[in-house]
């Protein structure tokens, strides 16, 4: 019934959902991760009998040995066709059930054979023969026949026992399945209504994620500024902002020049009046001494010497610089002021912000076309959530409900006669198994009263009652054997043909898929049609649809659509055709029209300022003079020092005029010292604290004092103005360079920017699009459930639940039946030598041999009649 109710489902699905699109894969992107949700099913795809499967192998490996004929494919293709002529073919059916006829004729023998046997044998023993004397005859081999006869039936035991241990296993695995049918039953039927009841909401789900991809697109319009401006703009920075920058430095370092000039230009004044008012001084105190030493006391030796080295000092007292000689900066100060008249940095700014208006153009221009892509993609919209309505899915998944319910009612109705009818199976089948235990009962208590109960010194007519009742046991197994093993092999012989043949024509071609390709075969199930599935489901015969495919498909868990080829009726990729979809979308990218043609990095004025400070002179002053004058001390000698030296000499001399007055000049020279020299020290930022004399002290002094301020202000102006002129061509090269990459690159560099932009939003709905149809052709309404129905009907139900227990059941209880017949034989031979005799062989006491009657020249024994009770 659940086969039936399967294969319903699958064509019923195949008429009816054709016109529906199944479905579910996703791409990875940048945008939201499509997936379809997992749908969980009850029902296990696979079946695990367990430890009793290694049993299972093992019947089915007898039954190969048993019957390796290849699969009937041609009869059975004639039974469907109703061609099959008995009279003409029973020969094919006989080479092909060859192995199971002769072993059900074998079985029917036995079963003829087995009464009369025993009826014979039981008539045989009443007469006294067949072992029924009570007497047995002494040989020489006796021991080793007791021994070898016990062995073997013990081992003959053994094997029957792992037989009905086998029936005893099948018998209660075989109960246990039947009762598990209904929970099996329910799991797949909850399982089917899963797969119709959510697979409307599976397409819902993959059409309603078209908004989640609408919201990306939109977002990303809205923000075209940042995504396509930005874009733009940063192709173009590269080249831009390095020069803007350049030309910002410029115009701070034309400024910094201006204030360096200015510093420069100051402290060259100061210095001219300083050194000036200094030159004066040291003038007035070289006449003052030269009058001084005129002293006629410097005629009266030994003051001459004196006055003699004074006066040879004297011209150390001359200027030590140039400075006069230095030109003014005014010109160069006046031409930088003219260039600063212009604000370079505020034009700097203005080109700045002209190219950084580019994003908000590229906005400004495109609003238009923004709002006529959000139009199409809510045009879009409209048309994708149409293909729910057209695949219409839902009313017709729905009509299945009602043929799902009444099988599900039905089997409900019969599981209760099925489970009755194998409570009977399972008692009689525990009887059979019950009555081999009980043969085996008495064969083991035989075996055990016989071997332990034995006493080899005992004679057969004195043997104890342990031994004998062990030998009545035997025989008594013996007797049941042959009432009730016939019995046995009628049970066996119809359970071996229906179970064997339904594992080799059924479940054996089920597995290996040889069934679906017989009903596959062209023209079989229909002589008009050559595929049978797709003449039912497309009225189309000619479309290659297998029941094959269709069971493997569904068993990988494919959608309906693929597993069907319902494209034949609905082709979801025509109606999902993303280039009809995008197309609008990408024309009206490919029709953007952005305009950036009005950004200037500088203007005229800005680049007339750059010409006007290179031209400025800057760059042309002689710096190394400047700091040649300006690295010299004022003086040629250190005042202090020639002051101090001036005072010891006057000290020499003796009191008078000329002592006072040279005293009165190194005064004199330390107030100039103070007054003029350090001020003008301070000034040209050297040291004023020279060292103790010595002539090139002073000058080494002064050169390390000058490495400060007026010193680094024109090392510093020198710096900025070297190479001024280079400088500026090459920051209008690179302008010029800049402004020409804009003027002719924006144009490709807009089109660039536009299709990267462009085939973003596009990627969202080719990758949403291409899911949809990924999707609805493999993983929406995944037929699953239906390839589980059919393997739980069949694989489950019929072979694994019944057939194979059933097999395994004859299998163990045929083994056992077929080693009763060993067990009898032994069983009777073993008897005799426990079972406690009526007469036994006499020996007598004075001869090695016994006394020997002659009868008819035969040697006979002496027979020794006693009574027993037996």
């Amino acid at each position: 019934m659940a086969l039936t109710l399967g294969f319903l489902l699958l064509l019923g699905l195949c008429q009816n959902t054709v016109s529906e699109g199944p479905p579910s894969s996703t791409r990875g992107s940048d945008v939201p991760e499509f997936e379809l949700p997992a749908t969980n099913y009850e029902t296990k795809d696979s079946y695990e009998p367990g430890p009793i499967g290694v049993l299972f192998q093992i019947v089915e490996t007898f039954l190969h040995v048993l019957q390796p004929n290849a699969f009937p494919e041609d009869i059975l293709r004639k039974i469907i066709q109703k061609k099959f002529d008995l009279s003409t073919d029973y020969e094919k059916i006989i080479r092909y059930e060859i192995g199971i006829i002769i072993c059900a004729v074998l079985g029917l023998l036995f079963v003829i054979l087995m009464p009369l046997v025993g009826f014979c044998f039981a008539l045989c023993r009443c007469c006294n023969k067949c072992g029924g004397e009570m007497h047995q005859r002494q040989k020489k081999n006796g021991t080793f026949l007791r021994k070898y006869f016990a062995v073997s039936l013990l081992v003959i035991c053994i094997f029957i026992s792992i037989g009905i241990i086998y029936g005893f296993v099948a018998n209660h695995h075989l109960r246990t399945q039947i009762e598990n049918t209904r929970k099996l039953a329910d799991s797949n039927f909850r399982d089917l209504r899963t797969l119709l009841n959510e697979t409307p909401s599976q397409i819902n789900y993959v059409l309603g994620q078209y908004t989640t991809t609408k919201e990306k697109a939109f977002s990303d319009l809205d923000n075209i500024k940042s995504l396509l401006g930005g874009g733009i703009h940063e192709q173009l920075r590269p080249k831009v902002i390095p020069v803007l920058d350049d030309i910002k430095a410029m115009a701070e370092a034309i400024k910094e020049t201006k204030d360096a000039l200015l510093n420069v230009n100051n402290t060259l004044r100061n210095l001219k009046r300083s050194t000036a008012q200094l030159n004066s001084s040291l003038s007035d105190i070289k006449t003052n001494l030269e009058q001084s030493l005129n002293d006629p006391l410097c005629s009266v030796p030994p003051v001459t010497a004196t006055c003699n080295d004074i006066r040879m000092t004297l011209n150390q007292l001359d200027d030590n610089t140039n400075v006069d000689e230095l030109p003014s900066l005014n010109k160069q100060l006046d031409n930088v002021n003219d260039v600063l008249r212009t604000d370079l940095s505020s034009l700097v700014q203005k080109g700045n912000k002209s190219f950084n208006d580019i994003p908000e153009m590229v906005q400004n221009q495109t609003t238009d076309m923004v709002s006529d892509i959000k139009s199409t993609l809510n045009s879009i919209g409209s048309a994708i959530k149409n293909i729910n309505e057209q695949i219409a899915i839902q009313d017709k998944l729905s009509i299945f409900l009602d043929p799902i319910n009444h099988v599900e009612t039905y089997i409900h109705e019969k599981l209760p006669t099925l489970e009755e009818y194998d409570s009977y199976r399972w008692l009689a089948s525990l009887v059979v198994c019950c009555l081999l235990t009980l043969i085996m009962i008495f064969y083991y208590l035989g075996l055990l009263c016989g071997i332990f109960g034995y006493d080899r010194h005992a004679t057969p007519t004195r043997r104890g009652c342990i031994s004998n009742t062990g030998g009545i046991f035997l025989m008594a197994g013996v007797g049941i054997s042959f009432l009730f093993c016939w019995i046995l092999m009628i049970i066996v012989v119809f359970t071996f043909v229906v179970g064997g043949n339904v594992e080799k024509l059924v479940c054996e071609p089920y597995q290996n898929k040889k069934l679906f390709q017989i009903l596959d075969t062209p023209y079989l199930l229909n002589e008009n049609w050559k595929h049978y599935l797709s003449g039912m489901v497309f009225n189309k015969p000619d479309i290659n649809l297998t029941f094959e495919q269709v069971y493997s498909d569904c068993k990988e868990n494919k959608g309906i659509y693929a597993t069907l080829k319902l494209e034949n009726r609905y082709n979801i990729s025509e109606h999902l055709n993303i280039q009809e979809h995008t197309g609008n979308i990408n024309s009206s990218f490919e029709n953007m029209n952005v305009k950036i043609d009005n950004i200037v990095l500088l203007d005229a004025a800005g680049r007339k300022n750059l010409m006007d400070f290179s031209s400025s002179g800057v760059d042309q002053v002689d710096y190394d003079a400047f700091l040649a004058e300006i690295a010299k001390p004022p003086t040629k000698v250190n005042l202090l020092s020639f002051a101090e030296e001036l005072e010891r000499k006057a000290n020499e001399l003796p009191p008078g005029n000329l002592k006072r007055s040279l005293t009165s000049n190194a005064q004199t020279i330390r107030t100039v010292y103070h007054d003029q020299v350090m001020p003008l020290g301070q000034l040209m930022s050297y040291s004023c604290q020279f060292p103790p004399l010595t002539m090139v002290g002073p000058v080494l002094a002064w050169s390390q004092a000058m490495k400060r301020s007026s010193y680094r202000s024109i090392e510093n102006l020198q710096n900025k103005s070297s190479g001024l002129g280079v400088k500026v061509v090459n920051i209008i090269s690179s302008l010029d360079s800049a402004q020409d990459f804009i003027t002719n690159h924006i144009s490709s560099i807009i089109v660039q920017e536009s299709t990267k932009y462009g085939n973003m939003i596009l990627g969202y709905f080719e990758r949403y699009l291409q899911w949809v149809k990924i999707s609805i052709t493999e993983q929406v309404a995944a037929c699953k459930p239906m390839a589980t129905a059919l393997d739980s009907a069949v694989d489950i139900f019929l072979c694994s639940s019944i057939i194979k227990p059933m097999n395994l059941f004859w299998f163990g209880i045929g083994k056992a039946t077929i080693f009763l017949l060993p067990a009898i034989i032994f069983a009777v031979k073993l008897a005799k030598y426990y079972r406690r005799m009526d007469s036994e062989d006499v020996y007598d006491d004075v001869e090695t041999v016994p006394m020997k009657n002659v009868q008819k020249g035969h040697i006979g024994f002496h027979r020794h009649q006693t009574t027993q009770s037996l």
